[in-house]
C-alpha cells in the first residue's frame, strides 16, 4: 500500500490541478498514477483527500473526495523577527525547524550589526512549504523580506513583543516566563538580533516602542539557535 503523499496547492477547492513544481514531483518522482490517493493542503487551514484523474509528464490532475477542516494546534499567533546570519544556509536550517515546530510569522530584521542586509525569500518560501508537508501544518508561515529595525519596532504595536539581547545594563526577564503568563490566544512577536546582538541604541529604541527586555537562558546562543528557542519557548507556552 503506497503511503499517502501531501501537496501544497493554495486554493485547491477551486483548482483541478497540482502547481507544476508539485505535479512533476508527483509523477515522475513518485510516480503516482491515475486512481491514486493524495492528501492536499492549501496553506490556509484545510486538507482534503484526493484522487489522481490524469497523470502525465507536465499534468496531474484530480478530484477531491473529502475536505477535511483542521484545528489549529497552537493558540495565539507567534511571529519571530530575526536578523539573518551571513552564512544563508543556517537561516535556511533555522527556517525549516521553526516552520516544523510551528511558527505563524518571520520577518528578517536589517540592523545596525547586520552581516546580511540582502535576503531572497524566493528558496526561503520553498523550505517553509517543504518543512510544511513534512510536519503536517495546515497554515503556511507567512514569509517577510528584510525589513529595518526601526521599521518594524514602530509599525509592529500588536499583542506582547519582546527583545532578547545579552546587555547586562538592561534589565531582563526570562522570555519563557513572561511568555507562560500571556493569555494562550496573545499574539506573541520576539526580536533576536544578529550575532553581535542589537546595538543598546536598538533594545533602547524597542522598549521606548512598549517592547519587554528578555532573555533566552544562561547560555549565549547563535542567532538561528536563538531564533529556534525563542519559537520553541512561544509554542510551549501555548
Amino acid at each position: 500500500m503506497k503511503e499517502t503523499r501531501y501537496f501544497y496547492v493554495p486554493q485547491a477547492a477551486q483548482m483541478s490541478e497540482l502547481p507544476q513544481d508539485e505535479a512533476s514531483h508527483a509523477v515522475k518522482v513518485l510516480r503516482l498514477a491515475s486512481g491514486d490517493e493524495m492528501m492536499l493542503m492549501d496553506g490556509a487551514g484545510t486538507f482534503y483527500r484526493a484522487e489522481v484523474t490524469v497523470a502525465s509528464n507536465h499534468h496531474c490532475m484530480y478530484t477531491i473526495q473529502e475536505t477535511l477542516p483542521q484545528q489549529r494546534p497552537w493558540q495565539g499567533h507567534i511571529h519571530l523577527a530575526i536578523a539573518p546570519t551571513k552564512l544563508m544556509d543556517r537561516m535556511e536550517w533555522m527556517v525549516e525547524k521553526a516552520v516544523e515546530i510551528g511558527v505563524d510569522e518571520i520577518t528578517f530584521l536589517d540592523c545596525r550589526f547586520s552581516e546580511r542586509k540582502v535576503v531572497k525569500t524566493e528558496r526561503l518560501d520553498k523550505i517553509v512549504v517543504s518543512a510544511m508537508k513534512q510536519s503536517r501544518k495546515a497554515w503556511k508561515t507567512e514569509l517577510h523580506g528584510m525589513t529595518s529595525f526601526k521599521d518594524f519596532v514602530s509599525a509592529n504595536t500588536e499583542g506582547a513583543r519582546y527583545i532578547a539581547h545579552c546587555y547586562g545594563e538592561v534589565e531582563r526577564k526570562s522570555l519563557f516566563d513572561e511568555l507562560r503568563q500571556l493569555p494562550s490566544a496573545e499574539r506573541v512577536t520576539i526580536l533576536v538580533g544578529p550575532e553581535g546582538d542589537f546595538s543598546i541604541d536598538e533594545v533602547r529604541e524597542a522598549l521606548a516602542q512598549g517592547y519587554q527586555s528578555v532573555h533566552l537562558g544562561n547560555s549565549r546562543l547563535r542567532t538561528e539557535t536563538a531564533g529556534l528557542a525563542a519559537v520553541m519557548m512561544a509554542q510551549l507556552s501555548k
